[in-house]
């Protein structure tokens, strides 16, 4: 059975994307003025796609492969139609990356926080108790938050999409796209349940049990089962090694964690990921452009790339000129180093803690993050099975970001609109002091952000 969804003619951001391992050639991303037709021609390339919107005037072209990728830009940057232009680059969720560790030294077995006991209600759904009531909500005072406000802001998670049959979130989801198949919903089960090769060359290969085998997601991940402890001992397990779909549940585990801090949030799944961790630059962007379109006040980007992009620094500015906070993870590589989105200064980097508000030895550091979050044994919502729901133990500055998006929705409900600037201001001032460890104003607190925010409104 086919669904469909009526998107405004502006919010149709773009055709025709395709992740960067499903093309060989080179691709180029430029902003332009004009027609885009003639001007592929004068430099012997091909429109693959046009973005439309708050986008439009950028434009995805192929070359055919003749002439190098730097003469090609070089050709482009002498144009006078052309505004910018840059290689479309692949980008990689965290734990995807050559070289990343797979397994933090400091994550424990997977046993911490059985999730036995019976669920607990929390605001519109059933969850388990260990999900609600993990240490991690209680050191940045969640529930005292909630006293002042709940989240009812749009928050965007460009991820790997967010699981619609998910009770925990169902009632929170909003409109979504999925730009790797460019359908609407953004549904994170997209790739493991085609029937068919698929684009990114996948066989028709489900994916594996997962009652039976934990993922990888920007850091580690361990599913558990509703009723039951973590299944598999990660460091005894590896973590879906050669599979296809390393990080399947990315975006689902992403906005569990939302969910927890802001539980009357709008979750919007903008899927510029797909299951094996990859998307490209183009994809990003238009992901960016497509959450400005939609409304939303805050943007959650948990990956980063080494690369800097000024088409990506552009769409950034462009939701900060819209009034959207915008929060990013500081990424997983354990040095103080510049990632992005992170490093730009209109973005909140977001580093990770354990529980005793100590630097994760895997979190990158320095000017990179602005504060920091829990970001080690975290409980969070995983993509079910039927009627059976699951949930994941996560570690990664993936998961210590959606903690302070989650944050930025409750101010920016409070403050109504409230920009990044001044979500940044709160935050920073209402953050926990942890000494000299190169993240940035401290520990998130978002009962004190909450507080501050409602005072400053009086």
């Amino acid at each position: 059975m086919s669904r469909h969804l009526n998107i405004p003619g502006r919010a149709a951001v773009m055709l025709m994307l395709w992740c960067f391992t499903g093309y060989g050639e080179d691709r180029f991303l430029i902003r332009a003025k004009g027609d885009v037709q003639p001007l592929a021609a004068r430099h012997g390339l091909r429109v693959v796609a046009s973005l439309t919107g708050s986008a439009a005037g950028h434009h995805i072209l192929a070359g055919s492969g003749k002439n190098s990728r730097q003469s090609v830009l070089d050709s482009l940057a002498a144009d006078a139609s052309v505004v910018s232009a840059e290689a479309d680059q692949p980008v990689l969720l965290p734990g995807q990356r050559a070289g990343a560790a797979v397994h933090p030294v400091a994550a424990p077995k997977g046993a911490a926080f059985p999730l036995n006991g019976a669920p607990t209600w929390y605001y519109t759904s059933l969850a388990a108790a260990g999900y609600v009531n993990q240490p991690a909500a209680g050191l940045i005072r969640t529930s005292q938050a909630h006293t002042i406000s709940a989240g009812n802001a749009r928050v965007a998670v460009i991820d790997t999409g967010i699981d619609r049959s998910n009770w925990v979130l169902a009632s929170s989801i909003g409109e979504g796209w999925d730009f790797i198949h460019n359908v609407p919903f953004g549904q994170e089960v997209a790739d493991v349940n085609q029937e068919t090769t698929p684009i990114l060359d996948q066989e028709t290969t489900p994916i594996l049990d997962q009652e039976t085998t934990p993922i990888l997601d920007g850091g580690a991940a361990i599913i558990l089962a509703q009723e039951t402890t973590p299944i598999l001992d990660q460091e005894t397990t590896p973590i879906l090694d050669g599979k296809q779909h390393p990080a399947y549940g990315h975006g689902t585990m992403v906005a569990g964690l939302i969910h927890l801090v802001a539980p009357k949030a709008t979750l919007l799944p903008v899927r510029s990921f797909a299951a094996d961790g990859t998307s490209t630059l183009a994809q990003i962007v238009a992901g960016i452009y497509w959450a400005i379109d939609h409304n939303a006040d805050v943007i959650n980007m948990s990956f980063s790339t080494r690369q800097n992009s000024g088409i990506l620094q552009n769409a950034i500015d462009a939701a900060n000129a819209k009034g959207v906070v915008c929060i990013a993870a500081a990424g997983n590589d354990g040095q103080a180093i510049s990632v992005w989105p992170a490093s730009y200064a209109s973005v909140i980097g977001v580093g990770s803690t354990n529980d005793s508000d100590t630097r994760s030895l895997f979190s990158n550091y320095g000017p990179v993050a602005s504060l920091a979050a829990p970001g080690e044994a975290l409980i969070t919502t995983y993509p079910s099975t039927g009627p059976r729901q699951h949930y994941a133990e996560v570690w990664g500055t993936s998961f210590a970001a959606p903690l302070v998006a989650g944050t930025a929705a409750l101010l920016v409900d409070i403050g109504n609109q409230m920009n990044g600037a001044q979500a940044m201001s709160v935050l920073s001032k209402s953050s926990v002091p942890i000494g000299n460890q190169g993240l940035g104003a401290g520990e998130l607190n978002a009962y004190q952000a909450a507080l501050s925010a409602s005072r400053s409104k009086k």
